[in-house]
């Protein structure tokens, strides 16, 4: 910050800026409390998420382990498209999944097991799992980010801005008011300066007369 000057007008701007850095303080404080809330959340919903995955992936591994030789799934199963919708948590702009499209290639009924089906029906939860565990893994980052962004700027008003301006105004205060006494005190010396001039021609005059 620049020096401040001690002037009424330096004091009437460090006022408002106290009044402005009080208004929007606790502004910034609730939206820190929404945002760790949030992120209390959300960091939830991940750990749910993998569970759901690894329960998912146990799954696939049961079914694998029904077959001898190892299966190309992949094969028969593709992710086609993947469609998100634009959400707001907390004022942070977020993407959530709205639907996965799955392409699938009809096996050869001869040539392979009769419980491929439900493999690939378990393969395409796992894919889905996996894709929203990804998004909300996104949606935790920018939270954190923003969190971040706001608690600083919590504490850049806590500690420094408006103890910066409540210390201007005290100093441009007392600076203010020592000028004013300053000013009494040599009003006063002219003052009296004048009546002495004043008393002392008097006097020469009436010797003068005498």
């Amino acid at each position: 910050m620049g020096k401040v000057k001690n002037t009424k007008t330096e004091l009437k701007a460090q006022r408002d800026a106290l009044k402005r850095y009080q208004r929007y303080l606790p502004t910034l404080q609730l939206k820190k409390q929404q945002l760790q809330m949030e992120v209390r959340q959300v960091e939830q919903r991940v750990i749910e998420k993998k569970a759901e995955e690894d329960a998912a992936r146990g799954a696939m591994a049961d079914w694998v382990k029904l077959y001898s030789e190892p299966l190309d799934y992949l094969s028969w199963l593709a992710v086609e498209s993947i469609e998100v919708d634009s959400g707001n948590i907390a004022g942070v702009a977020v993407r959530t999944l709205r639907e996965i499209r799955f392409r699938r290639t009809p096996p050869d009924l001869w040539a392979t097991p009769v419980w491929l089906d439900e493999g690939l029906s378990t393969l395409e939860t796992l894919f889905r799992l996996r894709i929203e565990r990804r998004l909300i893994e996104e949606q935790l980052r920018l939270l954190a980010e923003e969190l971040r962004t706001t608690s600083q700027r919590v504490n850049l008003f806590e500690k420094v801005k408006i103890p910066e301006s409540a210390d201007n105004i005290r100093r441009i205060r007392i600076f203010l008011g020592d000028e004013n006494t300053s000013a009494v005190v040599r009003s006063k010396i002219a003052k009296n300066k004048t009546v002495k001039k004043a008393a002392l021609a008097e006097a020469a005059a009436e010797g003068t007369a005498a």
